[in-house]
């Protein structure tokens, strides 16, 4: 699960400061996170995720608590414990998108025996509708197929928090139902924790709950 107590961050030499009094998600819960633009919704990812440390406050993600870790824990925490699906997708453009995908398994040693790591690649790539890019580099996709590609690697090593920062702003309607699917169903499969920000309201009945952040920020809501 996640918890938040009185937490508190700003960026040095700005005027925004994120914070939240009280927030919980429980283990396996599906959750919307909404709110507009600019109001700290990656930020919180950064946060959880401990990319970002708070400046006071608590903050525990599946039992660690991030701030109290050195950056070389939270890297190896991050990548066995959760799958983040950034909203400028962060492909390398050296590797292929097979490599790209795979690459979790090829920057630590964290993670569990790797034998099935192929043929779980091929499996996300197909049901996301990226089978035949699998051997190109990011530069030869579009933008949709590239943001495909950065769910397929969120997902490779079936973590226990799944962090998808708008995953479906690049994609038509048809495609982002079904990558909302995709992202649905391995955390029904997984027991994984769903946490998803999104601008689109239509997506949102999908979900056990939807948060606004600037209402839990005490805010007036959008």
């Amino acid at each position: 699960m996640i918890t938040c107590r009185h937490l508190k961050f700003a960026y040095p030499g700005e005027r925004f400061a994120l914070e939240i009094d009280a927030l919980e998600i429980k283990k396996g819960e599906k959750v919307a996170l909404v709110g507009a633009s600019g109001c700290g919704k990656t930020t919180l990812f950064n946060l959880i995720s401990g990319i970002l440390i708070p400046e006071s406050g608590d903050l525990e993600v599946f039992g660690a608590t991030p701030s109290a870790l050195s950056v070389s824990e939270r890297q190896q925490f991050r990548i066995r414990t959760i799958g983040m699906v950034p909203q400028n997708f962060e492909l390398l453009d050296y590797l292929t998108i097979r490599e790209n995908i795979e690459l979790p398994f090829q920057i630590t040693s964290v993670l569990p025996d790797s034998s099935g790591i192929a043929a779980r690649c091929e499996e996300l790539a197909e049901r996301s509708g990226i089978t035949g890019q699998l051997n190109k580099f990011p530069h030869e996709l579009s933008q949709g197929e590239r943001q495909r590609a950065a769910i397929c690697r969120g997902l490779i090593a079936s973590p226990a928090l799944i962090l998808a920062d708008e995953p479906t702003g690049n994609l038509d309607p048809g495609n982002q139902d079904k990558l909302v699917s995709l992202l649905l169903e391995e955390a029904d499969r997984l027991g994984s924790t769903l946490f998803m920000i999104t601008h689109e309201p239509e997506l949102v009945p999908r979900f056990d709950r939807c948060i606004d952040l600037l209402k839990l920020r005490g805010e007036a809501g959008v």
